[in-house]
C-alpha cells in the first residue's frame, strides 16, 4: 500500500476523466467510484470526497453522467451515477486530450541524448 507522500496530486480536469471512465463499467454509488479508482491506480490515487461530489455534480450539470436513488451492497440508500450517451462521447474527447497531454510531457521528460533520435 501506498503512502500518502506517494500519492499523486491529479491534474484539473483528471478527475472528470477518471470518474467517466470509471462509470463506463457501469453504475456506481460515489464511494464505489472513489474506490474504483483508487484499487485501479494501484492506491497511487486517492479521491476525496470534497473533490469527488462536486466533480460528480459538475458531471450531471454538463449532461455526461445522469443520477438515480438506488440501495448499495450493504442495503443503504445511495445515489447511483450512471454515464449517459453524451458523457460516453465526452469520455473519447477527454482521453484524446489526456493522450495529447501526456505524449507532450513526456517529450519534455526525455533525456537529452534521446532528443535527437525522435
Amino acid at each position: 500500500m501506498s503512502t500518502n507522500e506517494e500519492r499523486i496530486e491529479l491534474l484539473q480536469g483528471t478527475l472528470d476523466l477518471l470518474i467517466l471512465r470509471t462509470l463506463l463499467l457501469g453504475p456506481a454509488h460515489g464511494h464505489a467510484i472513489a474506490k474504483a479508482i483508487e484499487m485501479r491506480s494501484q492506491d497511487v490515487l486517492q479521491v476525496e470526497q470534497g473533490s469527488l461530489y462536486p466533480a460528480l455534480h459538475r458531471l450531471i450539470k454538463r449532461g455526461w453522467i445522469s443520477v438515480q436513488d438506488g440501495t448499495s451492497e450493504n442495503n443503504r440508500r445511495a445515489k447511483f451515477y450512471r454515464l449517459t450517451a453524451k458523457g460516453r462521447r465526452q469520455l473519447a474527447v477527454e482521453a484524446s486530450k489526456w493522450d495529447r497531454l501526456a505524449g507532450a510531457i513526456a517529450r519534455i521528460l526525455m533525456p537529452a541524448e534521446q532528443e535527437g533520435k525522435s
